[in-house]
């Protein structure tokens, strides 16, 4: 009798595991790569702790006949938040097919003794919600919330209302994740009315709201343009603007805000260009990995990590991704650099203001602008870790590639 109580006990302590960005590299390989390794995180983290550490969010389609089997894969791997979908992904007639395979999936990984991506359900309506919690079971623990599609004035207070509920009935904390991507949002004439009750009502609702999600794709399709893989998704003027004004409303630093994550990018094979890729060589040289360039120019990768890039820039975190292949990328290039963790240590060092040479003196710090961005950078540092002088992303995302 005391040798299956002994294995539960052992079980039982092993599913209580967080997660943690990059335990895939170990020993020499993670010393080297990091001056401060990441932390590790779950479900009971604090709640901007957990939007950052979503990272590259991956989508795979409920219908998936091995679905347990793809997340626990994914998870090996590195992926940290997975997304199952049961709307965009799933023929209509099989919808009642993938939300019986969501819930399976849920209760066979909730039985399992390794830690979890952090796992959303991407309903097609808020009346599935209700549904899904009915059935969980057992399930249930391996459920950390619901992706609310084609979020606005008009549908998001009944997503926000089912998703109370169903934290009332678990009796455990559940978030929500709405997806920025109607045509209401999209034109012109309607954009500020709606992010304006957007904005009122994930305020009340604020403790429940992971983070928000902007649908490139579906505001793509208001004006019928598919973008080419050559260029992101802040060429394409329409969409930008949109972006733009999300991250104005609901991405302010002054403690009315939310994580933002950015759009998906949706190529990742080879074509014929008719630009040159968007990777300069020198960093490439510096590492001694000129392929390694080649490599990810031959799976349309220079043009997600440019688009990373200018989400960061432009004050997102985060990624929809919908390919495994994406997911290092996201990764690597959301550890902080150590220059990054200096300058924002120096900065929250400070509480007057002023100006002081960076510790690498080749910028300015100013004491009192750059806090909100010091304070999101040791954030990001919490779950990404801070990478060792001298090394850069293209030795990052080398290490995961090779793993």
């Amino acid at each position: 009798m005391t040798a299956p109580v002994a294995i539960q006990q052992e079980v039982s302590l092993r599913k209580r595991l967080p997660l943690r960005h990059f335990r895939q590299l170990q020993g020499p390989d993670a010393r080297h790569l990091f001056h401060r390794q990441p932390e590790p995180f779950g479900d009971n983290a604090d709640r901007d702790l957990l939007a950052y550490g979503l990272g590259a969010t991956l989508y795979a389609p409920a219908t998936r006949a091995d679905l347990a089997d793809t997340i626990r894969r994914r998870a090996e791997r590195g992926v940290c938040s997975m997304v199952i979908d049961l709307e965009d992904a799933v023929a209509d007639h099989e919808v009642e097919l993938a939300k019986s395979q969501a819930v399976a999936a849920l209760a066979e990984l909730a039985a399992g003794p390794d830690p979890n991506p952090l796992l959303f359900i991407r309903v097609r309506e808020a009346g599935a919600i209700g549904e899904i919690v009915d059935r969980l079971g057992e399930g249930a623990p391996a459920l950390t919330g619901f992706v609310f599609p084609k979020f606005d004035s008009s549908t998001g207070l009944a997503y926000l209302e089912a998703l109370e509920s169903a934290v009332e009935r678990l009796e455990r904390p559940l978030y929500g994740m709405p997806v920025l991507e109607s045509a209401a949002l999209v034109h012109r004439q309607t954009r500020d009315q709606e992010l304006t009750h957007i904005a009122a009502m994930l305020a009340e609702h604020r403790e429940r709201v992971l983070a928000v999600r902007v649908g490139a794709t579906d505001m793509c399709s208001t004006f019928g343009i598919r973008r080419d893989r050559d260029l992101t998704i802040y060429d394409v003027r329409v969409v930008a603007d949109v972006i733009a004004d999300i991250v104005n409303y609901l991405g302010r630093a002054d403690g009315t805000g939310f994580v933002i994550t950015g759009p998906v990018w949706e190529y990742f094979a080879d074509h014929e260009r008719m630009f040159r890729p968007l990777l300069r060589t020198a960093p490439f040289e510096e590492s001694d990995a000129v392929p390694f360039r080649q490599y990810l120019v031959s799976r349309d990768l220079d043009g997600l990590l440019r688009e990373i890039t200018l989400d960061r820039a432009n004050g997102i975190q985060g990624k929809t991704v919908i390919h495994p292949s994406h997911v290092a990328a996201v990764h690597a290039l959301s550890v902080v650099t150590h220059e990054e963790y200096s300058d924002a240590l120096d900065i929250l060092q400070v509480d007057v203001g002023g100006v002081a040479a960076s510790g690498y003196r080749n910028k300015m710090n100013e004491m009192r602008p750059h806090r909100s961005w010091a304070r999101q950078t040791l954030l990001r540092a919490r779950v990404f870790g801070v990478a060792n002088k001298g090394v850069s992303f293209v030795d990052l995302l080398t290490a995961l590639v090779k793993v």
